[in-house]
Protein backbone atom coordinates (compact mmCIF):
# COMPACT_ATOMS: atom_id res chain seq x y z
CA UNK A 1 0.00 0.00 0.00
CA UNK A 2 1.50 3.26 -1.04
CA UNK A 3 1.41 6.90 -0.19
CA UNK A 4 -0.59 7.72 -3.32
CA UNK A 5 -3.45 5.46 -2.24
CA UNK A 6 -3.44 7.02 1.24
CA UNK A 7 -3.45 10.53 -0.19
CA UNK A 8 -6.31 9.67 -2.54
CA UNK A 9 -8.38 8.18 0.29
CA UNK A 10 -7.83 11.17 2.54
CA UNK A 11 -8.86 13.56 -0.24
CA UNK A 12 -11.94 11.47 -1.09
CA UNK A 13 -12.99 11.69 2.56
CA UNK A 14 -12.53 15.48 2.46
CA UNK A 15 -9.46 15.43 4.68
CA UNK A 16 -6.37 17.50 4.27
CA UNK A 17 -3.35 15.36 3.43
CA UNK A 18 -0.83 15.85 6.23
CA UNK A 19 2.50 14.23 6.89
CA UNK A 20 1.26 12.90 10.22
CA UNK A 21 -1.79 11.20 8.68
CA UNK A 22 0.32 9.61 5.97
CA UNK A 23 2.92 8.55 8.54
CA UNK A 24 0.32 6.84 10.72
CA UNK A 25 -1.24 5.02 7.76
CA UNK A 26 2.19 3.95 6.49
CA UNK A 27 3.15 2.76 9.98
CA UNK A 28 0.02 0.64 10.21
CA UNK A 29 0.47 -0.70 6.67
CA UNK A 30 4.03 -1.74 7.57
CA UNK A 31 2.59 -3.98 10.31
CA UNK A 32 -0.17 -5.96 8.57
CA UNK A 33 -2.16 -8.32 10.72
CA UNK A 34 -1.00 -6.62 13.91
CA UNK A 35 -3.50 -4.96 16.20
CA UNK A 36 -1.52 -1.96 17.39
CA UNK A 37 -2.29 0.32 20.33
CA UNK A 38 -1.98 4.09 19.97
CA UNK A 39 1.20 3.96 22.03
CA UNK A 40 2.70 1.28 19.78
CA UNK A 41 1.82 3.33 16.70
CA UNK A 42 3.36 6.38 18.38
CA UNK A 43 6.61 4.51 19.18
CA UNK A 44 6.86 3.15 15.63
CA UNK A 45 6.04 6.52 14.02
CA UNK A 46 8.67 8.33 16.14
CA UNK A 47 11.37 6.20 14.54
CA UNK A 48 10.71 8.03 11.26
CA UNK A 49 9.39 11.32 12.62
CA UNK A 50 10.71 12.01 16.16
CA UNK A 51 8.77 15.29 16.44
CA UNK A 52 5.32 13.62 16.36
CA UNK A 53 3.40 13.88 19.62
CA UNK A 54 1.24 11.27 21.30
CA UNK A 55 -1.74 13.66 21.32
CA UNK A 56 -1.38 14.05 17.54
CA UNK A 57 -1.41 10.27 17.15
CA UNK A 58 -4.57 9.95 19.26
CA UNK A 59 -6.35 12.76 17.37
CA UNK A 60 -5.33 11.35 13.99
CA UNK A 61 -6.42 7.83 14.91
CA UNK A 62 -9.84 9.11 15.98
CA UNK A 63 -10.31 11.03 12.72
CA UNK A 64 -9.31 7.98 10.70
CA UNK A 65 -11.68 5.76 12.71
CA UNK A 66 -14.55 8.22 12.29
CA UNK A 67 -14.02 8.12 8.52
CA UNK A 68 -13.77 4.30 8.45
CA UNK A 69 -10.24 4.38 7.09
CA UNK A 70 -9.02 2.38 10.08
CA UNK A 71 -10.90 0.20 12.56
CA UNK A 72 -10.78 0.47 16.34
CA UNK A 73 -10.96 -2.86 18.15
CA UNK A 74 -11.56 -3.91 21.73
CA UNK A 75 -9.89 -7.27 22.18
CA UNK A 76 -10.63 -7.45 25.90
CA UNK A 77 -7.10 -6.71 27.04
CA UNK A 78 -7.83 -3.20 28.31
CA UNK A 79 -6.41 -1.45 25.25
CA UNK A 80 -7.98 0.13 22.20
CA UNK A 81 -6.28 -1.42 19.20
CA UNK A 82 -6.24 -0.31 15.58
CA UNK A 83 -5.95 -1.95 12.20
CA UNK A 84 -6.39 -0.82 8.64
CA UNK A 85 -10.06 -0.58 7.76
CA UNK A 86 -12.07 -2.42 5.16
CA UNK A 87 -11.35 0.22 2.51
CA UNK A 88 -7.65 -0.52 2.84
CA UNK A 89 -7.95 -4.19 3.69
CA UNK A 90 -10.71 -6.73 3.36
CA UNK A 91 -13.98 -5.95 1.64
CA UNK A 92 -17.34 -6.18 3.35
CA UNK A 93 -17.56 -6.95 7.03
CA UNK A 94 -14.85 -6.66 9.59
CA UNK A 95 -12.84 -9.81 9.75
CA UNK A 96 -13.14 -11.91 12.86
CA UNK A 97 -10.65 -12.58 15.61
CA UNK A 98 -9.65 -15.64 17.60
CA UNK A 99 -8.01 -14.78 20.92
CA UNK A 100 -5.91 -17.16 23.00
CA UNK A 101 -6.98 -16.78 26.63
CA UNK A 102 -3.54 -17.83 27.92
CA UNK A 103 -0.89 -16.08 25.80
CA UNK A 104 -3.29 -13.38 24.44
CA UNK A 105 -2.22 -13.97 20.82
CA UNK A 106 -4.83 -12.57 18.42
CA UNK A 107 -5.46 -14.31 15.11
CA UNK A 108 -7.28 -12.53 12.29
CA UNK A 109 -9.80 -14.73 10.51
CA UNK A 110 -10.65 -13.53 7.02
CA UNK A 111 -13.35 -16.12 6.35
CA UNK A 112 -16.88 -14.81 6.81
CA UNK A 113 -18.92 -17.84 7.74
CA UNK A 114 -21.99 -15.83 8.71
CA UNK A 115 -23.22 -15.19 5.17
CA UNK A 116 -25.85 -17.95 5.46
CA UNK A 117 -27.14 -16.54 8.75
CA UNK A 118 -27.30 -13.03 7.33
CA UNK A 119 -29.20 -14.26 4.27
CA UNK A 120 -31.62 -16.14 6.52
CA UNK A 121 -32.24 -13.03 8.62
CA UNK A 122 -32.99 -11.09 5.45
CA UNK A 123 -35.38 -13.72 4.10
CA UNK A 124 -37.18 -14.47 7.37
CA UNK A 125 -37.24 -11.07 9.06
CA UNK A 126 -36.33 -8.57 6.37
CA UNK A 127 -33.37 -7.67 8.58
CA UNK A 128 -30.37 -6.43 6.60
CA UNK A 129 -27.11 -6.96 8.47
CA UNK A 130 -24.69 -4.17 7.61
CA UNK A 131 -21.84 -5.24 9.87
CA UNK A 132 -20.84 -7.61 12.62
CA UNK A 133 -17.87 -8.37 14.83
CA UNK A 134 -17.01 -11.84 16.09
CA UNK A 135 -14.44 -12.67 18.76
CA UNK A 136 -13.72 -16.33 19.45
CA UNK A 137 -11.98 -17.23 22.71
CA UNK A 138 -9.97 -20.36 23.34
CA UNK A 139 -6.43 -21.69 23.51
CA UNK A 140 -3.89 -21.71 20.71
CA UNK A 141 -2.03 -24.87 19.75
CA UNK A 142 1.19 -23.79 21.52
CA UNK A 143 -0.62 -23.13 24.81
CA UNK A 144 -2.59 -26.39 24.55
CA UNK A 145 0.63 -28.32 23.86
CA UNK A 146 2.35 -26.63 26.82
CA UNK A 147 -0.58 -27.48 29.09
CA UNK A 148 -0.41 -31.18 28.11
CA UNK A 149 3.21 -31.45 29.29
Amino acid sequence: MGQDLFKQMLREKGLKVTGQRILILETMAAHPGEHLTAEEIFDLARQSYPEIGLATVYRTLQVLVDLHIIDKLALDDGFARYELGRELGSEGHHHHHAICMKCKTVYSLEEDLLDVLEQSLMERLGFAVTDHEVKLYGYCKACRDKNRK
